[in-house]
């Protein structure tokens, strides 16, 4: 027996699931697969990790910004997926079965190896640690620090803001198509914890008030200035956190994209020349058409274009304060 077969002899037996091959070939299971070289006497064995290997299953809606970001995350990095769709504008969320799953009744969730891994910054993080081949975090530990700096504003600033705006201007049109009934019922299932400690009251203020809710002109601005942080930044360097397309990247491009889906990326086509420039470079990326425009549904496409467009007038008013 040669020292490769002993060597892989002795993987098998302290971890019996592992699949080989003798060169760096592909295996049945090989799409977004990393190998782990193994030098023993000269020769190579490639050994599958097992972990990196299985299916990937996602949780996700077509209009969540959150599914977004993991979607992109996993279509960037090539990774072979399965979904499990979750109507949020119907209320799917709220079921007791997607209650064990997320208990904050949000999407998305990956299911990985049998265990759940929720909120999608950190999804997008462990992608990029499980499967490190294609990788979407900078070299240098001073990018890696930009790059967190716009994860970090995502997740405590702009994706609470895109969830007031997208109902303002929105979402409150689309869930009073519900019967009365249905729609109490709606309003009344989302947890105490959840987008924030207060969106179960804000979001029936936001359905029952739209424009009229106390602050929204306020979250318009707030929003505003991250577009303005992202012209300056890019001033600097060609992608949010340095020379390369990173996490800091897919956590912003569905929060523009959705600007650009109810009709308002005036907010930076004609004052944002960078930004301009940022997000068309975005678009013409495989990855957008796939992890982006392909799951949003035709119908709710042009409610967002719809009800956004009607709504730009007050938005447009509200910036200018």
């Amino acid at each position: 027996m040669t020292a490769i077969e002993l060597a892989i002899l002795w993987l098998s037996w302290r971890q019996p699931s592992i699949l080989s091959s003798r060169d760096n070939q592909a295996t049945p299971c090989s799409r977004g697969l990393t190998l782990l070289a193994l030098k023993w006497c000269g020769e190579t064995a490639w050994v599958a990790e097992p972990e990196r290997t299985r299916m990937l299953e996602l949780y996700h809606h077509g209009s969540s910004v959150c599914a977004a970001k993991v979607r992109l995350a996993l279509d960037e990095k090539g990774l072979e997926w399965q979904g499990h769709y979750v109507d949020v504008l119907k209320g799917d969320q709220f079921s007791k079965d997607y209650l064990k799953i997320n208990p904050k009744a949000l999407v998305p969730a990956l299911k990985h190896n049998g265990k759940i891994v929720t909120e999608s910054t950190l999804i997008c993080e462990y992608l990029d640690e499980v499967f490190p081949d294609i990788p979407l975090k900078p070299v240098s530990a001073f990018e890696k620090v930009q790059m967190r700096l716009w994860t970090k504003a995502v997740d405590e600033v702009i994706h609470p803001i895109c969830g007031e705006i997208t109902f303002a201007s929105c979402h409150r049109h689309i869930v009073r198509r519900l019967p009365p009934d249905d729609l109490q019922r709606f309003l009344a299932s989302t947890p105490s914890l959840s987008v924030t400690p207060e969106w179960h009251d804000r979001k029936k203020e936001l359905v029952n008030k739209g424009f009229d809710a106390p602050g929204i002109d306020v979250k318009f601005r707030i929003y505003d200035g991250y577009l303005q942080k992202m012209e300056e930044t890019l001033a600097e360097r060609r992608w949010l956190a340095g020379d390369t397309f990173s996490l800091a990247d897919i956590g912003m491009v569905p929060y523009v994209n959705r600007l650009a889906m109810m009709s308002m990326s005036d907010m930076w086509e004609k004052s944002r020349p960078r930004v301009t420039q940022w997000f068309e470079t975005v678009k013409s990326r495989p990855s957008f058409h796939s992890a982006l425009i392909k799951w949003c549904p035709e119908d709710l496409t042009n409610d967002l274009r719809e009800f956004g467009a009607q709504s730009w007038p007050e938005v447009k008013r509200m910036l200018r304060k």
